[in-house]
């Protein structure tokens, strides 16, 4: 072989080496199901066989090690995924932030909070200033789980108790979501709002008028598509170790949860529901839906009338009084 040759075929076969390595690709991530995640997100169309997979999971991280804050963001996770277990003092309901934000808030379209940290401080519409996280966790607390239901229990003259009673962002369990939540936000830029959050929506010119929302029509749908996980009563039907938070009664979020606004929920049953076949509703039915579970009674939040004292009154906002 001539000189010549030999160069062209070391040089043919160095560029073939180069080409296939910069050309490789990294294998895709995958839940512990097998399921190929969207991003660092479970995707919002798998049904069941992901219920138990968290991408990101602080009790099995090697990374993680003996220091207070690596304690901190376990623990964190331990009272997202089992609020009224891990944090009972706060959480007179039974729903965990997980029946929310599924899959430890790392699931598509359900309310996903990976990168979202770095987004804080942010203006809050319904208080009507900055919010720091634990600002957010503590109106969480207050509202989705109820907190402020320990103040019906409290007699004359209690009021320090009431207080004592109440979160803070002090408070050791705010605390620790505040670990867990910013660290799923390790390695995202400061300030960039993630592109998966604020998903969950339905478009504007597909929502319907509140006053002409069907609640009979929404229970139909109810009954048919949502009670093999939720029951005929609404509160939840246990399978494995996993449970649906209440949708209704004393022991459901109240008034002044997010939740309870029929847009919003309607946002979170379009994507993220049934869970069987989740995206299967509609945008007309998931708001019938929505309609009808915020037609049912539930805990009233004693301090609406602290809401939206500078922001306009949502439209959907059913149970707060029309000014």
């Amino acid at each position: 072989m001539s000189c010549r040759t030999t160069a062209f075929v070391v040089g043919f076969t160095l560029t073939t080496v180069l080409c296939a390595a910069g050309c490789t690709r990294a294998p895709q991530q995958r839940t512990a199901s097998g399921v190929p995640l969207s991003g660092p997100l479970i995707p919002a169309r798998t049904t069941m066989v992901t219920a138990w997979d968290f991408p990101k999971n602080p009790l099995t991280d090697a990374t993680l090690d003996d220091s207070t804050l690596s304690k901190e963001i376990r623990w964190g996770f331990r009272i997202f995924t089992n609020t009224p277990g891990e944090a009972a003092r706060f959480t007179p309901s039974k729903v965990s932030c997980s029946n929310c934000h599924l899959n430890g808030g790392q699931r598509e379209r359900s309310l996903p909070l990976v990168g979202v940290a770095g987004m804080f401080p942010e203006y809050n519409r319904r208080s009507g200033r900055l919010y720091t996280l634990g600002d957010r966790i503590v109106d969480c607390f207050v509202r989705s789980e109820n907190a402020t239901g320990v103040l019906e229990t409290s007699g004359p003259g209690e009021t320090d108790q009431e207080h004592e009673a109440l979160p803070s962002t002090t408070s050791k369990e705010v605390l620790a979501l505040s670990a867990y939540i910013t660290w799923l936000a390790r390695g995202s830029e400061v300030g960039k709002n993630p592109t998966w959050r604020g998903q969950n929506v339905i478009a504007s010119a597909e929502l319907i008028p509140v006053e002409h929302l069907d609640a009979p029509k929404g229970e139909e749908l109810f009954m048919e598509r949502c009670t093999t996980c939720h029951g005929t009563d609404g509160q939840g039907v246990a399978v494995g170790d996993k449970k649906p938070g209440p949708l209704w009664g004393p022991d459901s979020w109240n008034d002044g949860a997010g939740a309870a606004r029929i847009y919003t929920l309607a946002g979170v049953i379009r994507y993220a529901m049934p869970y069987l076949d989740p995206g299967s509703l509609t945008d007309e039915e998931a708001q019938h839906v929505a309609a009808f579970i915020n037609s049912k009674p539930r805990p009233s939040y004693p301090f609406k009338h602290q809401d939206y004292r500078t922001e306009k009154l949502p439209v959907d906002s059913v149970y707060y009084a029309r000014r």
